[in-house]
């Protein structure tokens, strides 16, 4: 069978449908009626403060194969106050719960043009998710304005097939968004945990709110772990670093690949991604994924190079802590993240999203959205 981009040239069970405000059902010949055909209905006209708007429900069996989404309102607040939630086949508890801005891959609630192989965003204005994702009676997409004003204009379009194949055993698409502002020393940070089932680890978005960034200390040598199965004290799948991970080496700076990237550093705020696309990260019973938080201050003492009193401040507040030669030290930081996977269903609950004041604490000025490509890279030697 010859294939396009994992799709078939031609299939006799697939039917290709599409939803927008201008055929909220997905309906055959339905498409942009109102208004006698002259685009009456474009978009929801205004996604009010406190309000939830399904903008997709579907009847399987099938596959949603790519989402487009923007708002009138970009600030960063809004992007990460409005949350989406996807629920599959009809479970109470979402498959999808992030905020808007970091499930299409950059946290902070900032704004870059980036290209990956699942995630666009085009200029910083749309967003675009390319991730496969399979249903057997019913999809259930939703976004829930939880930012303190109207976020006007919510323009959408779900682009999906009917007639997938889709069994019970069938890997359902999921993604979380976890936060914490103060990290536990020596306690690496959780980017996924609590998942029970068959499945593939996708990858994640990841993001840093580096306070050491005037005492001229790299952020970046945590190894990212992937727990598999059985694993318990020591992963199966052990990085060499944090910009490693990111498909990086000796640093990072702004650029974007298809399978990982760092789309936005600007100051004190990194965000980064890495998908396991080619390179697949499978699991039978479960699946944990964590983050040490570990520096380098590129020299022997940790206040050679730093900003003194700023360093002591954070050894007195017990934030920083020298642990081995070379320049290493244990550090306390702000993180966040979005792990994307697949798993066979039920999903478990996820741990409760943060809540507004969490999600909103320390997010870059609307200064600095859109400047995600203008940054220099950052390494341990500048």
């Amino acid at each position: 069978m010859f294939e396009l981009f994992g799709t078939p040239l031609y299939s006799r069970n697939l039917r290709s449908r599409s939803i927008s405000a201008e055929n909220p059902r997905g309906e055959a010949g339905q498409g942009g009626k109102a208004l006698s055909g002259r685009k009456g209905e474009p978009c929801l006209f205004n996604l009010a403060k406190g309000q939830t708007y399904t903008f997709a429900d579907i009847s399987g069996p099938g596959a949603i194969r790519h989402l487009w989404l923007t708002i009138e309102k970009r600030a960063p607040s809004m992007l990460r106050n409005l949350v989406l939630r996807f629920y599959w086949d009809g479970q109470e508890a979402p498959s999808v719960e992030a905020p808007l801005g970091d499930f299409f891959g950059i946290a902070h609630g900032a704004t870059a043009h980036f290209e990956s192989a699942y995630l666009t965003n085009a200029e910083g204005r749309a967003f675009n998710s390319y991730f496969v994702m399979p249903f057997a009676a019913r999809a259930t997409l939703t976004i829930s304005n939880e930012s303190n004003e109207d976020a006007g204009m919510f323009f959408y379009e779900v682009d999906y097939t009917l007639g997938d194949d889709v069994a019970v055993d069938t890997p359902r698409f999921h993604a979380q968004f976890r936060r914490v502002p103060q990290t536990t020393m020596y306690e690496d940070y959780v980017i996924l945990d609590g998942v029970e089932g068959q499945g593939r680890f996708l990858g994640a978005n990841i993001g840093l709110v580096d306070q050491y960034a005037d005492c001229k200390c790299w952020w970046g040598e945590g190894e990212v772990k992937i727990y598999l199965d059985d694993d318990e004290e020591f992963p199966t799948l052990c990085g060499t670093g944090s910009e490693d991970y990111a498909g990086a080496a000796w640093g990072i700076g702004p650029f974007a690949a298809r399978e990982f990237g760092a789309p936005f550093i600007k100051g004190k705020h990194i965000s980064f991604y890495r998908f396991h696309g080619h390179d697949p990260v499978y699991f039978a019973k479960a699946v944990k994924v964590t983050i040490q938080q570990i520096g380098n201050d590129g020299s022997v003492s940790p206040l050679e190079l730093g900003d003194r009193p700023a360093m002591d401040r954070f050894i007195e507040a017990g934030q920083y802590e020298k642990n081995s030669p070379g320049g290493n030290f244990e550090r306390v930081d702000d993180m966040c993240s979005t792990a994307y996977w697949y798993q066979t269903l039920p999903t478990k609950p996820f741990l409760n999203l943060p809540g507004r004041a969490i999600r909103s604490l320390d997010l870059v000025s609307g200064d600095d959205e859109d400047l995600g490509a203008a940054a220099g890279p950052q390494s341990a030697s500048d």
